[in-house]
């Protein structure tokens, strides 16, 4: 399974590189706290696969990260292979710009 950390997707966002941003998470989550991308909460990936893109890479987010590697799962089995997991989610997310600020 490969992931991608806090760190290297702010460079993504710097660098402008193409991807696909997916919460995974509930929509009362996504109110609280998020950092955009495309909302398919895990509930509803299977059923909305296919209107994923294959051709570019997709990072998938949670809160802690737990969920977003099962939904990473469920689409490597569909032949998904351009998949990454944030590494901690929206957890090493907050963790991550308060540490910045300080």
């Amino acid at each position: 399974m490969k992931s991608v950390s806090v760190q290297e997707l702010q460079a993504w966002k710097k660098a402008e590189k193409k991807y696909l941003l997916l919460d995974v998470r509930e929509a009362s989550e996504r109110e609280r706290f998020g950092i955009g991308g495309r909302h398919l909460p895990l509930g509803e990936l299977i059923n909305q696969a296919a209107s994923l893109p294959r051709e570019i890479p997709i990072v998938l987010y949670c809160e802690k990260g737990i969920r977003s590697q099962i939904a990473l799962q469920r689409l490597e089995a569909l032949g998904f292979d351009k998949l990454f997991n944030l590494e901690g989610g929206m957890k090493a997310w907050k963790n991550q710009i308060a540490d910045n600020r300080e």
